[in-house]
């Protein structure tokens, strides 16, 4: 069966407070501290499902917004199809391996409200929120509590020239960063892997240039919150979160027979929760696919066909990272 596809626009209300938010991926966390709203949200909709018009709660979007129980969860997210499952921290089984791999292959969308990682799931740097109470309205009766991103593709916000590259990943994407960084004749290392990226730029603290740590951003939310502390410490770290690696090279537009501009542009009303868990694996799908039957082109995610390190490749994938200047 398909699962889930595009975005949903959540509409919660009370007499007391409002939310309005959009849903635009299988895994959203709400994070922040107790107090903020989260727990609130989730009650809300629970009475909405309990009570219906006479829990004075009014829920509006064009697909289920449900809720699950603590001791039934499993047979609950087996059972409940294209909603949108809430649910709230306290939670013993978000750790639990059991619960991501129900996630990954269930075609709801999930909502998460936590201040732990959960690094057994995929989610998206751009998909961690955290609240705000931002004024009252309707004579000052009802709050709107809004909801904003925390974390965006890039964490700096004037431009920085790198003299020092950590990729997370040890293959593809390493391999062309790896080029560009020789170009440059500055050093780029590896980190294999998400969780390691912190002990990289640990070992890397007596490099005194930018160094420029670059992530699929796709998959890369259950490190934010430790990478962001850090980079609150060091002054010369950047982090670069775009989609995937793959995302970057599909939006170079340079490559042959691989031109998706509608895709990127919207990816959510492509991309089906059941078959991809997170974006990037989408991203790597439309690659390989795209460039399957061309010797030159065909895409690997071990190995980097020499094509991709061609100046007209490079040249298109500097351009596209916002705010990085390669001198």
């Amino acid at each position: 069966g398909a699962g889930m596809k595009s975005s949903h626009r959540v509409i919660v209300e009370s007499r007391k407070v409002k939310y309005d938010f959009v849903i635009r991926r299988n895994i959203t966390i709400l994070t922040g501290d107790s107090g903020t709203g989260k727990t609130v949200l989730i009650d809300l909709i629970r009475d909405y499902r309990r009570y219906g018009s006479d829990s004075g709660v009014f829920l509006s979007c064009d697909c289920e917004c449900r809720t699950i129980d603590n001791e039934d969860w499993e047979r609950q997210i087996e059972e409940i199809s294209g909603s949108i499952i809430f649910i709230d921290e306290g939670n013993r089984f978000l750790t639990s391996k059991k619960f991501a791999m129900l996630v990954q292959n269930s075609d709801n969308y999930f909502v998460i409200a936590t201040r732990e990682k959960l690094p057994m799931l995929p989610y998206s740097v751009q998909e961690i929120y955290g609240f705000r109470k931002s004024g009252k309205f309707h004579e000052a009766k009802q709050k709107y509590n809004e909801i904003y991103h925390l974390y965006g593709e890039i964490s700096v916000r004037s431009e920085i020239v790198p003299g020092f590259i950590i990729t997370e990943d040890s293959n593809s994407g390493y391999d062309f960063f790896a080029k560009l960084a020789e170009q440059k004749n500055i050093k780029c290392i590896s980190a294999s892997g998400k969780s390691n990226v912190i002990k990289k730029l640990q070992d890397s603290e007596n490099v005194t240039e930018t160094r420029l740590v670059i992530v699929d951003g796709a998959a890369f939310g259950s490190e934010m919150k430790d990478v962001d502390e850090y980079l609150k410490v060091y002054e010369n770290v950047v982090l670069y979160a775009p989609e995937s690696f793959e995302w970057l090279l599909l939006s170079s537009a340079v490559i042959p027979n691989a031109k998706v501009e509608e895709i990127l542009q919207k990816p959510e009303d492509y991309i089906d929760c059941k078959e991809y868990v997170s974006w990037e694996r989408f991203f790597t799908a439309v690659l390989t696919e795209k460039t399957q039957n061309s010797l030159v082109w065909a895409y690997s995610k071990k190995k980097l066909p020499k094509a991709y390190l061609a100046p007209k490749v490079i040249g298109a994938v500097k351009k596209l990272m916002k705010l990085v200047i390669w001198e």
